[in-house]
């Protein structure tokens, strides 16, 4: 069972990867100067980002269904173009603080397949905690 350090770092990966503010890093390195092994705490935050981005990705897919793109500001549309033009591997950059989240978001609204942009986030998001966790372990 896990205990509730894991967990507590499970919510904040997870809140963190939202558009809701977080620092996940902050208690991953906490973990780890007490003691976790790496393994089990780059599982536990990946895991964490990982679905949180999803659900960033999810609810851009739902509000897509209320409105196009033509609300958009010339600026926003720019953006979504590039994101339609390079799809879910600019998710790779969905770790990114204050870009990353609104990437997902916007993956989900311009409708990036599911599964690559899952893929996509999840590599990006381990990847980031990877060398967190390589750099001060």
């Amino acid at each position: 069972m896990l205990d509730l350090s894991l967990w507590g770092l499970f919510g904040s990966a997870f809140i963190s990867s939202t558009l809701f503010p977080g620092g996940s890093e902050a208690l991953l390195l906490l973990l780890l100067s007490n003691g976790y092994s790496a393994s089990s705490l780059l599982l536990v935050a990946t895991l964490g980002n990982t679905l949180g981005g999803v659900s960033s990705w999810l609810l851009g897919h739902w509000i897509s269904r209320g409105y196009g793109t033509r609300q958009l500001s010339d600026s926003q549309q720019r953006a979504c173009q590039r994101l339609q033009k390079h799809g879910a591997p600019l998710l790779l950059l969905s770790w990114l603080p204050l870009v990353g989240d609104p990437l997902c978001l916007a993956a989900g609204w311009l409708r990036i397949p599911f599964f690559s942009s899952l893929l996509a986030i999840l590599l990006g998001k381990a990847a980031r905690y990877a060398v967190l966790l390589w750099l001060f372990g």
